[in-house]
């Protein structure tokens, strides 16, 4: 039997477009499916009064990697956007990350020595040599009054557990400066697809066979005769069929509105970082692209537990499930025509140049 395909790529995200592309370049037949209504996964951006609306939560851009810089502006010239968020806690405004800005906001220091200062106070007598969860983790490093107002309830409400039983590694990368920088990343490339990240998207697929709400599961045995290779960016466990239990996720509900002014909160990314708001976030997206726009679209992020009816978003990497994982990471590893390759595959938190990466990797290693 002649297939019809080398590679077939299941799903639209940036891995499998990025693979896709790759494999295109080499003369390779490639036919990518994906499940949504429309290609880009989680990047892609939805036209509402002429605002890119990043219809997944803002995709911010960062890298060192002045390679994949490049290679991204190959298909679309980024802007110059730099993240620099706002923390609102009942009613008060605090820069983001954490500053001497910040400081200055809780505390009135002025200089580093005293913000040193003051979180040394803050710690000498918490005992925390050794942190055991994210609470100490958080604690150890910027003290009490930082935790409780600006880590504690956004924490708590991103990953629906306490503190106290979240694992200390998803705030050691916390940025925290006696400088007065309130740029989030400290990556020297940055910016936004000038014109949003369809642009990117198309780019990277143009010339190749797209077809969208296509199950890749209710067809699997046809999609599996037709190509040489697949590539599978979905979740692991759901390809194995569950066999060693469900992966847990978090997910998130988004709520967008049109707002009849042209500037709502004047930053693109406010967090609310009290226990008793909702929502964790509000983007207002016209800002990702100094939008100046008559009206305004912002939407509220509020997470949630994931099910079988709502989109996974970020893995839960406890002991529990990186165990589980590892089992179907030792299935993987083992197959010789499937490519296994993204978050969801590869149940890791990835921002959008590791990916980029990633993918880029695996195709230069076929």
């Amino acid at each position: 039997m002649d297939l019809k395909y080398d590679y077939l790529i299941v799903g639209s995200g940036l891995f499998g477009c990025v693979f896709a592309h790759e494999a295109y370049k080499k003369g390779k037949k490639c036919l990518v499916i994906d499940k949504r209504s429309h290609i880009g996964g989680n990047i892609y951006c939805e036209n509402v009064e002429g605002i890119n609306v990043h219809k997944y939560g803002a995709h911010i851009f960062h890298t060192n990697d002045r390679e994949i810089w490049d290679y991204v502006n190959s298909f679309v010239e980024f802007n110059r956007f730099t993240n620099a968020p706002i923390a609102n806690y009942n009613g008060k405004l605090y820069n983001l990350p954490f500053n001497m800005n910040t400081f200055y906001q809780l505390w009135g220091v002025k200089t580093p020595d005293e913000a040193k200062a003051k979180i040394d106070e803050q710690i000498k007598d918490l005992n925390i040599t050794n942190p055991q969860n994210l609470e100490e983790q958080a604690l150890s490093l910027v003290g009490v009054d930082v935790y409780e107002k600006l880590i504690k309830g956004y924490t708590e409400k991103q990953w629906g557990r306490k503190a106290t039983e979240l694992p200390a590694f998803i705030i050691k990368r916390l940025p925290v400066r006696f400088t007065f920088d309130n740029n989030y990343f400290k990556d020297k490339y940055q910016g936004i697809p000038i014109g949003g990240y369809n642009k990117l998207i198309d780019g990277l697929l143009d010339g190749i066979e797209v077809k969208t709400e296509v199950d890749f599961f209710k067809e699997k045995a046809y999609f599996e005769s037709i190509a040489d290779k697949i590539v599978f960016t979905g979740k692991i466990d759901e390809y194995y069929n569950f066999q060693f239990g469900k992966l847990a996720y978090r997910s998130l509900e988004f709520k967008t509105e049109v707002k009849d002014t042209a500037n709502y909160q004047g930053n693109a990314v406010v967090n609310y970082t009290d226990r008793e708001t909702p929502f964790t976030r509000i983007i207002e997206h016209k800002h990702f692209e100094f939008g100046t726009q008559e009206k305004t679209v912002i939407t509220r992020e509020y997470p949630q537990e994931w099910d079988e009816s709502k989109e996974p978003y970020y893995p839960v990497n406890d002991a529990i499930n990186s165990e589980m994982f590892r089992k179907y990471k030792a299935l993987a590893d083992n197959e010789k025509d499937i490519i296994f390759g993204g978050r969801l595959a590869e149940y890791k938190y990835y921002d959008m140049h590791q990916v980029i990466g990633s993918a880029l990797k695996k195709a230069k290693s076929i």
